[in-house]
């Protein structure tokens, strides 16, 4: 099953937790807190929650009903980031965004490859047409 890119996230910041309090780490070292904080973190799952419940409805779906699957947890992602002064994402939160969201449709039996080269998408830009983060 493809992990939330959150839950690493709040691997790291609870890992960097317990280094702070075990004096591992120099506190002008911790960024993870900043990088992730907790509503981010709940929003981020608030949209992944939703996102999954509409997967678990996609049985036998057409390409118009996937790709509004994927519109809606792109422009809910989107909200997210925008209520964070548009920094909620780097590079490599998006990358594991994008990932999570190709591998759940995968596992929900959806064919991505094809799906992309029906609409002369490339593999991996199916969220390319709503994404700002």
């Amino acid at each position: 099953m493809a992990e939330r890119p959150s839950k690493s996230w709040r691997d790291d910041v609870a890992k960097e937790a317990e280094e702070l309090a075990a004096g591992t780490l120099d506190p002008e070292c911790a960024c993870m807190a900043g990088m992730f904080p907790e509503k981010l973190l709940t929003s981020t799952d608030a949209v992944l929650d939703t996102f999954e419940g509409e997967l678990a409805e996609l049985s036998e779906a057409d390409d118009a009903q996937i790709f509004g699957v994927v519109e809606r947890v792109v422009l809910a992602l989107n909200a997210v980031n925008e209520a964070h002064n548009e920094s909620a994402y780097e590079t490599d939160e998006r990358e594991k965004l994008c990932d999570f969201i190709d591998q759940s449709l995968i596992e929900h039996g959806i064919d991505i490859v094809a799906l992309a080269t029906r609409h002369g998408l490339g593999r991996y830009h199916i969220t390319d047409k709503w994404r700002k983060w």
